[in-house]
């Protein structure tokens, strides 16, 4: 595999991992939201990710990409509040179904891969640099 494909492949890693680190920051910030835009309780958000061939002179390289942004499956929270104007005749509000734990799992996930692929990065540019350099000895 050539050098210049692992910044390909570190480059989309990283920018599918960014993707995934602005989806957790969205689902964190409506932790609390009873009501999103459509009217309906907030739903947890989750990024779906798929191995994309990397374009090079004929090597089989993988890279990531993002297919998809999908909405959890996982009902509302249900939360007792008789006084609110969103309450059900039972006093309930249906409230988000983000799981604050579960966000902040998939935000250190997140940012630990992201900080691997700079890594990744800047030891195939050391190894360039130092390819460059046994040239001028």
């Amino acid at each position: 595999m050539s050098l210049f494909n692992v910044f390909k492949i570190s480059s989309s890693a990283m920018s599918a991992q960014s993707l995934r680190l602005n989806t957790v920051a969205s689902n964190l910030a409506n932790v609390d939201s009873a009501v999103s835009a459509n009217g309906e309780p907030y739903r947890a958000k989750q990024v779906v990710f798929q191995a994309v061939p990397v374009a090079s002179s004929g090597e089989a390289s993988q890279g990531v990409q993002v297919t998809r942004i999908v909405e959890s499956a996982a009902p509302p929270r249900m939360t007792y509040d008789p006084h609110n104007p969103l309450a059900d005749a039972n006093g309930y509000v249906a409230m988000s179904n983000v799981d604050p734990v579960e966000e902040m799992v998939n935000m250190i996930s997140a940012s630990r891969s992201y900080q691997t692929n700079v890594e990744v990065m800047n030891t195939a540019k050391q190894m360039l640099m130092r390819t460059l350099q046994i040239g001028q000895q």
